[in-house]
């Protein structure tokens, strides 16, 4: 029994509830209007196609913006959350019509190079055309007082699940849905047959995403890096920062001489990268090195691992360079095999390869730079917990490229209304 100031009112008509999300919609929508940035992407972002019918390439920006925005864990699910609300969520981009989800897919399956490097433009160009974060945004200084912005490179995957399927000489080839965009690759911990890699790169200070470059397989690492490079170079021109304090961070993927060759080179950006060049123990001069007491031991602070440090400077990787300051981290060997690092007469060797002065950064320091780049994974999981860039929207390479160029847009608009909403000083090093 219910109290008698209670009172249940039913009706036939459902009235579905508005989304939590709109009142975000409508917010990006005024800030998008407000700086240009709408009619920027109708006037650039040029799309022509047969049979568009009444949608222009505006109609699916914005609803992959706010796809991104949602939450949704699929497109499914996000156009059934907004089809009671499709009118006033187009209106809020002076829009009139929204696209039937398959019209999406088949508008992401056309999209082609040239309007997606387009897109990807106009993100670098936002990404400085406003300092919510100061000048310069972030940053750290070295022990001569140089300021350096420090910059993260790394690659994360997405798996795609493929089911067997008879193959018989009376039966045609299979033909699978994610053979443009996905190919046998490495997975690591994740689950499926056939993955895509795609490169990030994040400002460190601000967690600004500067860019996303994405290949089927294992993707293509040194033509990425060299795009990532680029993205840097346009970054740090478009804030007046020399490049030459611009310091990139890598994993070992990239940590021999071929990549590193392509990184390096006359006024580029500095480097820590963790080195897997172990040949390079037995040159004369690193043998001559090790043979003399440390120059430092650190412990870290979680792990409490405890690290004998020796500094090798002008170590060159190959005959012809890169020349670079390799640091020797050793600490003794356990009962396990090491993850990272090779074993020798019961020690365990690490290289990190930097190209920072010896009097800017010690030992310590650029080991302490480097393993405390949590900070970059911490990203990488809050992405995915928020807006997961890496799930499957499109079949075609240039359409899950455009998603994701889409996605890091959003992140970093996001962040740009919360400074607005609550300034934060940026934390200097």
């Amino acid at each position: 029994m219910t109290r008698p100031s209670v009172h249940v009112q039913i009706a036939p008509t459902s009235v579905p509830s508005t989304p939590s999300w709109l009142g975000e919609v409508a917010v990006l929508a005024h800030m998008l209007c407000h700086c240009g940035l709408q009619k920027a992407i109708e006037e650039r972002v040029q799309f022509a196609r047969a049979r568009m019918g009444d949608y222009e390439v505006i109609d699916f920006v914005v609803m992959l913006m706010g796809y991104a925005v949602s939450g949704e864990r699929s497109i499914k699910a996000f156009y059934e959350r907004l089809l009671p609300f499709a009118s006033p969520f187009m209106a809020l981009f002076g829009r009139a019509n929204l696209p039937h989800r398959g019209t999406l897919s088949r508008f992401l399956v056309a999209l082609d190079e040239t309007a997606v490097e387009a897109l990807r433009t106009l993100f670098s160009q936002d990404l400085v055309a406003r300092s919510p974060f100061a000048s310069p945004p972030g940053g750290l200084w070295d022990r001569l007082g140089i300021h350096w912005i420090v910059i993260d490179i790394d690659g994360t995957k997405q798996a795609a699940r493929q089911r067997a399927l008879p193959q018989t000489p009376d039966l045609p080839a299979p033909h699978r849905r994610c053979d443009l965009v996905a190919a046998p690759a490495y997975l690591g911990r994740k689950r499926g047959e056939i993955a895509r890699t795609r490169t990030t790169v994040l400002q460190a200070h601000t967690h600004q995403w500067l860019g996303t470059f994405g290949n089927a397989g294992n993707g293509d690492y040194r033509g990425e890096l060299l795009r990532a490079k680029a993205a840097i170079e346009s970054y740090a021109t478009s804030l007046a920062l020399p490049l030459s304090h611009v310091l990139t961070r890598l994993d070992g993927l990239y940590g021999n001489a071929a990549p590193l060759a392509d990184l390096l080179t006359e006024n580029g950006p500095g480097v820590i990268v963790r080195g897997k060049d172990y040949h390079l123990l037995d040159l004369p001069a690193v043998i001559a090195r090790l043979q003399h007491p440390a120059d430092q031991q650190t412990r870290h602070p979680e792990s409490g691992t405890r690290r004998a440090l020796f500094d090798c400077p002008d170590i060159a990787l190959t005959p012809t360079g890169p020349v670079v300051r390799m640091i020797l981290a050793t600490h003794p060997a356990t009962a396990s095999a090491p993850a990272i690092g090779v074993v020798r007469h019961g020690t365990v060797y690490e290289q990190f390869f930097t190209t920072v002065p010896p009097k800017a950064f010690t030992p310590a320091d650029v080991l302490d730079l480097y393993l405390h780049r949590g900070s970059f994974e911490t990203v990488l999981t809050d992405e995915d917990l928020e807006q997961d860039p890496d799930r499957w929207v499109s079949h075609t390479p240039w359409g899950q490229e455009c998603w994701q160029i889409l996605s890091q847009w959003i992140w970093n608009l996001r962040l740009e209304f919360g400074q607005h909403l609550s300034p934060t000083a940026m934390r200097l090093n």
